[in-house]
């Protein structure tokens, strides 16, 4: 037997009767009666379903719903991990896997290397942003999901894998020989210096090795004599704690607290200190966050704000303040358990939703912000535990309009620039930050949004095709209808006009493209930072020092 999918019925049955026996007899209280008396149920009605339910049905796919069912009333983070998702899970928590290091999405029905990392086999082997999958070991891929796609790109490392594209403006496939090998996924995906002696990290995730990462690009910009660090935390949804404690000790002292976990069992119960000397304790930090920092992001930027030792920049964080570990059981399955909550430094938990108290409607609740618990920073500034981190400094994230997040999604932008990037616009060896899209291009782009028969339809337009239907639906007047014809024609005549309305934000996404496809993640962010709302703050702040340090030390 490999798994539960494997197991008899009988098996099932005889397990649970074994467990009502040995809970019965071992502890014979209330609360190990009710658990007794519930599998028994269980167990009752599985024998009587498998038994005499009018259909065949499948043991592992009534278990399995049991199990999901069950722990769905817990919290989301509380997960049973089947046999077969064992590899996946391994993936997403260590970053490794062997394969020839490329992601691959789809683009406009295409199957397009999004992303080839330039450490590894496929960029080394000369695969680029853009190119389509064609063929992979005489595999056609036309008609595959991404994930089919993916798997045939992995297997063990050493081995070959023969991978065929189509390049834009090239007449001819071109075929790759591509020897696999063990990859890491990255967990800074970029780290560079401006020219205004800030140094910039982007953190995405806290996978295995991700403080080694971030000990990394520090060593190199410092050695690069940057006077202030940016840490972007924007969109990372965390990961292992032990990485969150030490990306926090590059800059705070040894035995510093970074976290405190509490939970209802005794080894849920620890405290975490920074164990090695630090690499700087005085370099002025900006720490960018949003609504997507979640977890060991949340740890690291809340460590760093509770002793003053950073200043937070951009919107309230996700709030989970939860830690899960994972428990190995039988059959190669795994279950992933909430153990414990995390504390921060001040004594803040910052999680957001209370899964204990539901809704009517099943939907857990949140916090109430009316009740706002103060703390103190290590140096007297009040802090809250309000539904996540609260930023020092509140900004929004940059929003594009409708428009132009329907481009983008649709891959319009970025099929664009894969086909034209070098027949019409000569910056190959052009430095990122000086990538400018000119007029011309700006109307080649329209003109071939034109022929790949594109128009824009705001979502007014869907909201008023409804009201249409509701209006015929009910019978009612036809000077209502009337407006709402001239109502439309003013939406798709401004629909017409909004390309050119946002010309400016279409040159910069053209540029922000073409720049990743020629200079990947580091071209990428040397144009996007420059025009980032949050981006822009942290330099206004480090070059006034005397504002960053009176914030840092207001009580």
């Amino acid at each position: 037997m490999k798994g539960i999918g494997h197991t008899k019925s009988t098996w099932l049955i005889s397990l649970a009767l074994i467990s009502v026996l040995t809970l019965a007899a071992i502890a014979p209280t209330t609360k190990y009666f009710e658990i007794a008396r519930n599998l028994d149920i269980f167990t009752s009605i599985f024998k009587e379903v498998n038994a005499q339910y009018v259909d065949e049905v499948k043991p592992e796919k009534l278990v399995r719903k049991g199990i999901t069912g069950m722990l769905e009333a817990l919290d989301p983070y509380t997960d049973f991990i089947a046999e077969e998702e064992a590899e996946s899970f391994r993936i997403s928590t260590t970053g490794q896997y062997a394969g020839i290091g490329a992601l691959v999405g789809e683009v406009k029905g295409k199957l397009i290397v999004t992303h080839p990392y330039e450490e590894y086999p496929a960029f080394q082997a000369g695969i680029r942003v853009g190119d389509e999958i064609v063929s992979i070991d005489n595999t056609l891929v036309a008609g595959k999901e991404v994930s089919q796609v993916s798997n045939l790109l992995k297997g063990q490392p050493k081995t070959t894998v023969k991978v065929i594209v189509r390049r834009a403006n090239t007449p001819d496939l071109i075929e790759f020989s591509v020897v696999r090998q063990k990859i890491a996924i990255r967990n800074v995906s970029c780290y560079l210096k401006l020219n205004t002696n800030i140094g910039y990290i982007k953190l995405d995730e806290f996978t295995q090795g991700a403080s080694k990462e971030v000990i990394d690009a520090f060593k190199e910009l410092k050695n690069q004599s940057i006077t202030s660090l940016v840490l972007d935390l924007r969109d990372n949804p965390g990961g292992l704690l032990h990485e969150a404690v030490n990306i926090s000790n590059i800059f705070l002292p040894k035995n510093t607290l970074i976290v405190e976990t509490k939970g209802r069992a005794d080894n849920s119960n620890a405290k975490f200190f920074t164990l090695n000397a630090p690499l700087d304790t005085t370099i002025p930090i900006l720490v960018l966050v949003n609504e997507g920092s979640a977890s060991a992001s949340e740890i690291v930027a809340g460590a760093l704000q509770d002793h003053d030792r950073a200043i937070l920049i951009g919107s309230q964080t996700f709030g989970k303040g939860l830690v899960q570990v994972t428990k190995p059981l039988a059959y190669n399955t795994q279950l992933k358990i909430t153990t414990a909550r995390y504390y921060i430094p001040s004594g803040r938990c910052i999680q957001s939703v209370n899964y204990t108290v539901r809704n009517k409607d099943g939907t857990a609740t949140r916090y109430t912000d009316s009740i706002k618990v103060e703390y103190k920073t290590i140096g007297g500034r009040t802090v809250y535990a309000d539904n996540g981190l609260t930023p020092d400094i509140i900004i929004k994230q940059q929003t594009y309009p409708a428009l132009l997040n329907q481009l983008i999604e649709e891959g319009y932008f970025f099929d664009f620039v894969t086909y034209f990037a070098n027949s019409q616009i000569k910056t190959k060896n052009t430095d990122p930050e000086q990538i400018e899209i000119s007029d011309a291009t700006y109307v080649e782009f329209v003109n071939w949004l034109k022929k790949q028969g594109y128009k824009y339809k705001s979502p007014l337009t869907g909201y008023l095709s409804e009201l249409k239907k509701a209006i015929q639906k009910d019978k009612l007047s036809e000077e209502l209808g009337n407006h709402l014809n001239t109502l439309q024609a003013t939406i798709e005549k401004q629909e017409s006009t909004d390309l050119d309305k946002h010309k400016k934000e279409v040159k910069h996404l053209l540029a922000q493209q073409v720049a990743f496809h020629l200079h990947l993640n580091k071209g990428l962010f040397s144009v996007t930072l420059p025009q980032d709302p949050l981006f822009i703050q942290a330099k206004t702040l480090v070059e006034d020092k005397s504002t960053f340090l009176k914030i840092l030390s207001q009580k």
